[in-house]
Formats: structure tokens, C-alpha cells, sequence
């Protein structure tokens, strides 16, 4: 195997994946995902402030809420 790169792109003409791991980014269903997204502050704060009323992580309020949001759009099909 060369390791010397093309000339035309430089990549090499071979790559080894030999020491490769299957799988080893593979998420698993129903495994939690740390998913860094943007809200806005107000939305933010309303979910906060439901999420602390109820005694239950930001994080499982928001995931429930989308939840549900995907059961009203998948009847709505």
C-alpha cells in the first residue's frame, strides 16, 4: 500500500482501514443525546420556569414536548 499522495487531489491512492471500529459512533435507540440547539431567551425561560414547577429537568420537559409535537404532526398526515 502507497501512503504517498496522488498528485492530482493529494489524498493517497490507499487508505488502511484496517484499525477501524464498527460502530463506534453508533447511538443506540432510546440512548439520551446531548444535542447543543438555540432558543430563544423568552422560550427558554417559559419552559424553565414549567420545568421547575413540575419538579422534572429542563431537558425531559423539552423532550416530552417534542414528542408530543411529532405524535399531533404524524396524524396530521
Amino acid at each position: 500500500m502507497s501512503n504517498q499522495p496522488n498528485e492530482i487531489d493529494g489524498m493517497p491512492a490507499e487508505i488502511d482501514f484496517g484499525k477501524g471500529v464498527r460502530g463506534l459512533h453508533h447511538i443506540p435507540p432510546g440512548a439520551k443525546v446531548l444535542m447543543p440547539a438555540s432558543i430563544e431567551m423568552s422560550v427558554w425561560t417559559y419552559f424553565a420556569g414549567k420545568a421547575e414547577e413540575r419538579g422534572v429537568p429542563l431537558s425531559d420537559l423539552l423532550t416530552e414536548v417534542l414528542k408530543r409535537d411529532m405524535e399531533i404532526n404524524e396524524t396530521r398526515k
